[in-house]
């Protein structure tokens, strides 16, 4: 098993360039089912996941060249070989799930395990299977040997509101209605700047997909989709990172791959906290420590809000903020386990449950799903002096999380679990050692 070992209290400085976003790369393989020509992506991120989706989509048939020196992959589907994702690939990843649409668009049946993935909530796949029904298709779960049964003579267009917000379900129903017969209208869609991507790549292919509100879509079903030349948006989760690794340290980093207007609540929460950023160029920030952090209080939802992937390590910069700070997370049940493992750095947090007058409403997780012994809330008392420690990652962004409180903490550090922090991060120790960190792999 790898780990990290990691010397803190080190100021990281200097520039570096964020990769493509691993919540589009993953979703336009699976965009390339929907034809039979060759679909190029560039800006690809080289992580586990992504490794991962491609082992999946070849094992059924899809062919595929890589290009690593590029970030580059090719695909193409010249023949489905096999209609069942392989139980030990596809419960390993969550957005394994997905390959429902273009499987039941284009060859109306398909065998999909209970996705796996981070295991940070329930994380329920019933949003868009109920979508998917409405839509013609007839889906069966059998526990059993834990696989979805799918099948549709065709899909056809339909009307279909979400109940909650939900990332993957808006993407999974564009997905299975561009190939649809009519119109389908998708509202309370999710809206975050991931989905529009994977919309302009289908649009390129030949789709007809509107977003004629903002969180309403509408597609008008085609016969065909073709190939297309794409570059899939940068990482916003990790300029998010690299931002507080500068700001924990009381470094300066310069970094490449900004989109500034996907960043805005992050960076007014910055301006609260009293943390120093300025734009350099149009796709480069500047990050920097500049005087003592203040605290801030903050509350995770969908887009364009403060993102429940930014939660974990913004508790970090927190630590070493004056005063008191909270974070309530409404996105999932259970994403707060990384808490403890700050405390063992020195952080000074409580969890607790903020009054909530109707649960039901306020949080996007079914509420069924929450258990009594749950918080949904931390409260962080800073400026705490953070010390090294031995650390244990729980899921992938509680990973990067850990990898900032080591690097702003003083000693050495040691953190196991690092395979969750390379599904979603592309050679983090590397380019965190180009800024100065003392950090190696064992």
């Amino acid at each position: 098993m790898d780990k990290l070992l990691i010397k803190g209290n080190i100021p990281l400085k200097g520039e570096v360039s964020v990769s493509g976003a691993k919540n589009v790369a993953l979703k336009v393989l699976l965009a390339a089912f929907l034809t039979d020509e060759e679909v190029v992506i560039e800006n690809i991120p080289l992580i586990t996941d992504f490794y991962l989706m491609v082992e999946i989509i070849k094992k059924l048939g899809i062919k595929v060249k890589i290009f690593e020196d590029e970030h580059k992959i090719v695909i193409q589907n010249k023949g489905v070989k096999d209609f069942k994702i392989p139980l030990e690939m596809g419960a390993r990843l969550r957005t394994s799930s997905m390959l429902i649409a273009p499987f039941l668009a284009r060859f109306g049946k398909v065998q999909i395990p209970n996705p796996g993935g981070c295991r940070i909530g329930a994380r329920p796949i019933g949003r868009h299977i109920k979508g998917l029904e409405k839509m013609g298709a007839e889906v069966r779960y059998f526990p059993e040997d834990g696989y979805f049964y799918a099948q549709a003579k065709k899909l056809v267009g339909t009307t279909y509101k979400f109940p909650k917000n939900t990332h993957t379900g808006t993407e999974t129903l564009i997905l299975a209605a561009v190939l649809a017969e009519g119109e389908t209208v998708l509202k309370n869609a999710a809206q975050e700047p991931e989905v529009d991507d994977l919309i302009k790549l289908l649009n390129l292919m030949g789709a007809k997909i509107k977003r004629i509100a903002l969180r309403k879509i509408v597609i008008k079903g085609v016969k065909k989709l073709h190939g297309a030349n794409f570059k899939i948006m940068f990482d916003r989760n990790e300029i998010v990172t690299f931002a507080i690794a500068a700001l924990v340290t009381k470094g300066d980093i310069l970094i490449h791959g900004t989109q500034r207007e996907n960043l805005k609540f992050f960076l007014d929460k910055l301006d609260e906290a009293n943390a120093g950023w300025e734009f350099v160029a149009e796709k480069a920030t500047r990050f920097y420590f500049k005087e003592e952090l203040k605290s801030t209080d903050i509350t995770t939802t969908f887009h364009p809000g403060f993102m429940t992937d930014w939660q974990a390590p913004w508790a970090v910069l927190m630590t070493q903020a004056k005063g008191v700070s909270t974070i309530h997370e409404t996105v999932f049940e259970d994403r707060l386990s990384y808490a403890e493992e700050l405390k063992k750095l020195g952080a000074k947090i409580e969890f607790f449950n903020p009054e909530v007058k109707n649960p039901e409403e306020c949080y996007n997780f079914n509420w069924q799903d929450n258990y009594s012994s749950y918080y949904h809330a931390i409260r962080i008392f800073g400026p705490s002096r953070l010390h090294n420690a031995v650390l244990e990652v729980a899921d992938l962004r509680a990973g990067a999380t850990l990898v900032l409180g080591a690097l702003a903490a003083s000693g050495e550090s040691l953190v196991f679990g690092v395979s969750h922090i390379d599904r979603g991060y592309e050679k983090i120790e590397a380019r965190l050692r180009k800024l100065g960190a003392e950090i190696k792999r064992i």
